[in-house]
């Protein structure tokens, strides 16, 4: 053991160098060498926040109503929709998010109808609710329809009222 020993010290010590000239030439040449400089980082604007205040404005991705030149008929201006009114559940959804599943009956008291909303909460709606962004006033409830009518902007600052109506479909699980 001793001799493996002994000789693993002869052999690194007869494969060292102890001419180290060339290692220092190039160390001294690399720091010899003008140095570069590293660009400064872009200075970045602060954040501001947009704070959008058009919320009650007709939505920019809906075409203006225009009933006259589409139906042939024209429609009355109607009053602006009572702001100050206490607002129903559904009020917060656009009406494409919310669906017709159902109907209930309820006795003498006529049939609601139950409103599904794109999260998939169901709630129980009926005549003279309102549901929709555009202050949808709930007319009629069929066992396969909700009728209701719409309060909108028409563009030249006055208001007025358009019909719309939701079926119940074929991928809520119920037939028409």
């Amino acid at each position: 053991m001793r001799l493996l020993i002994l000789l693993s010290f002869i052999l690194v010590a007869g494969c060292s160098d102890s001419n180290l000239s060339d290692l220092e030439s190039f160390v001294r040449d690399t720091a010899d060498k003008p140095r570069g400089r590293i660009k400064p980082l872009p200075e970045f604007k602060p954040y501001s926040a947009f704070a959008y205040s058009a919320s009650a404005l007709r939505s920019p991705f809906e075409s203006p109503v225009a009933y006259e030149e589409s139906t042939g008929q024209t429609l009355d201006l109607v009053d602006a929709p009572d702001q100050s009114r206490m607002k129903f559940p559904l009020e917060g959804y656009p009406l494409n998010e919310l669906t017709l599943v159902g109907t209930l009956s309820q006795g003498n008291k006529g049939l609601k109808a139950l409103i599904k909303t794109a999260s998939g909460s169901v709630h129980l709606v009926e005549k003279d609710q309102y549901l929709g962004k555009n202050n949808g006033l709930i007319t009629s409830v069929t066992e396969t329809k909700v009728n209701m009518v719409e309060v909108v902007p028409n563009g030249n600052g006055g208001w007025i009222s358009r019909p719309q109506a939701m079926g119940i479909n074929e991928s809520s699980g119920v037939s028409e």
